[in-house]
């Protein structure tokens, strides 16, 4: 048998040939002619990135509700000037010529909303994260569907530069079938002190890497065998909820990791790489926004040079994609009853990560279940 050479021992490679990156659909998708009327609900701190996004897509905000009124004229005035506002969610609701409704409120309220929205025949943007358990998830898809509307969230994550152009790039079979899966987030979240987001135990988890869990299930589907993950206090951090979480998570032939760390409070750094069984994409930055994607295969490696930011082509994204769908009567690729693999990888997490024991994704249906195991 022979002797492994210096080269295999030190990981040493030798350099690709550069290649033209290819072109791939990563941009936040645009309905061909449709156009509706869109109401707003919830004129809190992110309906500011949704109405600048649509606001630069050229997208129709016929009303704003909240109900703090003055909060709702605020944005208004400073995105819609022409927008009606209302405190009244029914009569927005019933408003003739409104057919898309974006909901942005916090989840424990949001599920009457979208109860309401769907069954008035409304197509509906839920904020993200969808819902707080599985169940109400599908009993929500499935009420979608019997009244001939659409339901997607708002992962806008899939529209961020870098995940789309490689979420792209496996879609088109460039990489093969993915491997490993290996995200790592190193960022300073102390400003929830004093929030009500501070209120949030197993916030990492759940409202944040909700974003990571949905990446990854856009990668291999509801292919997710079983999740390991921990969670820990960091040292000198001065906020109530864990501030460092990690999750394992397996699925035939392959497996992924994600890293959080929210107390490093200096040299951010957030960082993706794929193994498929053609090839591998990454992408490495200081922090979200800015992003270089390498996609290696067999031909050599590519440095596409990517248009755009996470805010707000992001939220572009999500209600484009929800539109593209309306049009062409097709499911959204951010549509809720897919985003309930992403859920299920959440919940599994938090609760692996009470338990100190692994758990099968689905296993656990709520939030409040995963928190008490």
């Amino acid at each position: 048998m022979s002797e492994p050479s210096r080269r295999d021992y030190a990981l040493a490679t030798t350099a690709a040939a550069q290649i033209t990156a290819p072109v791939l659909n990563y941009r936040p998708p645009q309905p061909r002619n449709y156009r509706p009327r869109i109401a707003l609900i919830g004129a809190g701190g992110i309906s500011g990135a949704h109405l600048d996004a649509y606001r630069k897509a050229g997208y129709t905000i016929a009303v704003i509700c909240n109900r703090t009124l003055s909060k709702a004229a605020a944005r208004r005035d400073a995105f819609f000037p022409s927008a009606a506002i209302s405190d009244d969610i029914d009569g927005v609701l019933t408003r003739p010529g409104v057919d898309v409704v974006d909901i942005t409120t916090h989840p424990a309220e949001r599920e009457a909303m979208i109860d309401r929205a769907l069954r008035a025949g409304k197509h509906v943007l839920s904020q993200k994260p969808f819902v707080l358990d599985l169940n109400t998830g599908r009993r929500l898809a499935d009420l979608a569907d019997a009244h001939g509307v659409k339901l997607a969230v708002n992962q806008n994550g899939r529209w961020a530069p870098h995940f789309a152009y490689m979420r792209e790039a496996i879609r088109s079979g460039l990489i093969g079938d993915p491997i490993t899966c290996n995200m790592a987030v190193h960022w300073n979240h102390g400003w929830i002190k004093g929030t009500p987001f501070e209120q949030i135990d197993d916030l990492i988890f759940y409202d944040f890497a909700i974003h990571w869990f949905d990446f990854l299930a856009s990668v291999i589907g509801n292919r997710a065998q079983s999740v390991f993950a921990t969670r820990a206090r960091a040292a000198a951090q001065d906020v109530a909820p864990p501030l460092l979480a990690q999750a394992l998570v397996q699925w035939e032939g392959g497996q992924g990791s994600l890293i959080f760390n929210a107390a490093a409070r200096f040299g951010p750094m957030d960082s993706t790489y794929i193994a498929g069984t053609m090839g591998s994409t990454s992408s490495i930055g200081p922090n979200l926004g800015e992003q270089s994607v390498e996609l290696t295969t067999a031909a050599g490696m590519a440095r596409p040079i990517l248009e755009g930011q996470w805010f707000n082509d992001g939220f572009h994204g999500a209600m484009g994609e929800l539109l593209c769908a309306i049009e062409d009567h097709r499911e959204p690729l951010n549509g809720a009853r897919g985003n309930l693999s992403s859920l299920a990888l959440a919940f599994a997490a938090i609760a692996s990560a009470h338990r100190g024991s692994p758990v099968v994704p689905g296993a656990v249906a709520s939030l409040a279940e995963a928190m008490m195991s």
